[in-house]
């Protein structure tokens, strides 16, 4: 293994960690205390080592049936809304419980489809976990199955695992499992079977070896996975299939250790965001800047504060690319709006002290913050 590749997961700091209904329940038997408690303790280990981490769980619908004596997964929408209504009482108390037992605090946040489909909520969404990061709590998140319908689902965790990461700009996901990893084919049917150690993210051959699904509990199987690591990449974080009772898996592959398959993101984080901001053809809306801030800008690599701007043109919301125009109306450079339009006409030549008596609210100090600014060439 290459020293690059070695270095994934030890450099990583900021971490999605996503596990399955079979591991967190026992293959349906209940939630298992023990081991929730173990990947409970592991995470606190990762936090006490300067490290953000955020836990998607499943195992709200699979607790559920238990506590509702149902011995096969329902078919019908209220039914499973209503396992994960019941299910997700227990699988929040035993979080809390087993982090707080290791020194930690915790959140639940329930997301769907929809919440990271609209721009405002999935920023809402993402200031929230950040948030919660920066002050020590680690989120649990599950998908909000008392509420969706299919139009909204996102149809299993470890999709949702990927959007985490990409909402939050992971460094890494690491999805917990049944499985030691991915192979070349079936082993329980293809004798000739050969583990895959490590791959690229998004290499089309990895779909072709991935089977179905292979638990009566999850929706999830090997190709979900596949496809969650390929989404995942999109934004630069790397991703690790690996057996959820594997000793101490998350403290090991957090030391480098190489343990389940690792499939490599090809692109960095910040450049894959950069690129994205970089692509838009067709920008909603630009603010023009004084020399002052565009002197920052370029050399200091700063934000872009209000006090800065000395006018805004056309109609964009919060959280759309904008373009940063100096007075000549040449583009210095684009970055991602924290307020909308019509809010940064008004903080225009205003010091961000006063944003909160202008708009009645603060969503942050800047205008557009240095880690979404991309300068143009």
């Amino acid at each position: 293994m290459t020293l690059s590749t070695s270095t994934v997961l030890r450099d990583a700091r900021r971490i999605v960690v996503k596990v399955g209904s079979s591991l967190v329940t026992n293959e349906g038997r209940g939630l298992d205390e023990q081991a929730i408690g173990e990947w409970c303790r592991q995470l606190s280990a990762l936090v006490r080592d300067g490290r953000e981490v955020i836990m998607v769980s499943s195992g709200a619908i699979a607790e559920g049936m238990k506590r509702l004596g149902w011995t096969t997964r329902p078919q019908e929408l209220h039914e499973l809304q209503a396992a994960a209504a019941v299910g997700q009482m227990g699988l929040a108390q035993m979080y809390e419980t087993k982090l707080r037992e290791n020194g930690l605090g915790s959140a639940q946040v329930l997301l769907t489809h929809a919440d990271l489909a609209d721009r405002e909520r999935y920023l809402n969404a993402r200031s929230t976990l950040l948030t919660l990061l920066t002050h020590g709590v680690l989120p649990v998140i599950n998908e909000n199955d008392t509420v969706v319908n299919d139009e909204i689902k996102f149809g299993d965790n470890d999709t949702l695992g990927a959007l985490v990461a990409n909402l939050v700009e992971a460094d890494a996901l690491i999805i917990l499992t049944d499985q030691k990893g991915l192979y070349s084919a079936d082993p329980r049917h293809d004798p000739t079977a050969t583990f895959v150690h490590e791959a690229r993210a998004g290499d089309a051959a990895l779909e072709e070896m991935a089977g179905g699904a292979g638990s009566s509990l999850g929706k999830g199987g090997m190709i979900t996975k596949i496809l969650a690591a390929k989404r995942a990449a999109g934004s630069g974080a790397s991703t690790v299939i690996a057996w959820g009772r594997e000793p101490d898996a998350l403290v090991r592959l957090t030391q480098g250790e190489a343990i389940g398959t690792l499939l490599i993101a090809q692109t960095q984080k910040q450049q894959a965001r950069k690129q994205w901001m970089a692509d838009h053809l067709q920008l909603r809306g630009s603010v023009i800047i004084d020399n002052g801030a565009v002197s920052k800008l370029r050399a200091d690599g700063s934000s872009l504060l209000p006090i800065g701007m000395n006018g805004v043109n056309g109609d964009f919301s919060r959280g759309e690319v904008i373009a940063i125009l100096d007075s000549q109306g040449q583009e210095v450079a684009r970055g991602l709006a924290n307020y909308a339009a019509a809010e940064a006409r008004l903080l225009c030549r205003k010091p961000s002290g006063q944003i909160t008596a202008l708009l009645g609210y603060a969503a942050e100090p800047e205008m557009v913050h240095r880690d979404n600014l991309v300068l143009s060439k």
